[in-house]
């Protein structure tokens, strides 16, 4: 079977629920201050400038092991990351495509959960709680929200089109960790309580690579949340965002 010839995934930069939901967690708080949807939350100043040195990174890419398209999650922190990472590429002289806009690469939908930390579930939902802890992390489905086999489900509808339409392109993915994670389930058919050992060492951090290179016809880890491209370099000149 075709496939594409190599399929990047890089996680958006750190986020605004990011920042609030760490400091939630560490001061014991019930609320975090955030309001609105997941799928709006903004970059942090931190966000934009990971966003920046994968600008660099890219702009550092030999000819060719750049991807061809860049495909971004609809969500505002995704687009931001491939906006401030393709402009700091130009900048330095290697034009990027845009990114086109699939929606199945949006962030795991939590339904009734959405933006709520584990504290604020407790305390508003006991029952979903006690079901989460039940059911666990992987097999949960929130009310109106997906489990993770929900979200494989939509992942590989993309994986079969990349595939059929992109065969032996160089594809660059912008979306979430728990793409990333899923992704990994479905190409090296991993089971979701292997993929959490896995994550408990080696987490996805922010803007971090994961990357698949076509080998034998298929495709084969070549990196996992990677993140040697956050080191600043000597000459780097990072602006954050506003």
């Amino acid at each position: 079977m075709d496939t594409v010839a190599e399929l990047a995934l890089v996680r958006h930069g750190q986020s605004l629920a990011n920042v609030a939901f760490a400091d939630a967690h560490a001061r014991g708080l019930a609320d975090h201050g955030l309001t609105g949807r997941d799928a709006d939350i903004e970059l942090s100043p931190l966000g934009w400038e990971q966003a920046t040195r994968l600008g660099h990174w890219l702009a550092d890419l030999p000819a060719d092991r750049r991807p061809d398209l860049v495909i971004s999650s609809p969500y505002v922190r995704a687009q931001q990351t491939w906006s401030r990472a393709a402009e700091t590429a130009s900048g330095l002289g290697v034009p990027y495509p845009d990114a086109s806009t699939d929606h199945r690469l949006c962030d795991r939908l939590m339904g009734d959960l959405e933006l709520l930390t584990t504290v604020m579930i407790a305390q508003r939902f006991p029952a979903e709680a006690a079901r989460l802890a039940a059911d666990g992390e992987f097999t949960y489905r929130p009310p109106g929200g997906e489990s993770f086999d929900d979200i494989a489900r939509r992942l590989r509808a993309v994986l079969a089109d990349l595939h059929t339409q992109h065969a032996g392109r160089r594809v660059l993915l912008i979306a979430h960790d728990a793409v990333v994670v899923v992704m990994r389930h479905l190409i090296e058919d991993l089971a979701f309580d292997d993929l959490a050992t896995i994550i408990a060492a080696t987490p996805v951090a922010n803007t971090s690579l994961t990357r698949y290179e076509r080998r034998a016809g298929a495709l084969t880890l070549a990196e996992f949340a990677a993140t040697p491209h956050l080191t600043p370099g000597k000459d780097d000149h990072v602006h954050p965002g506003k």
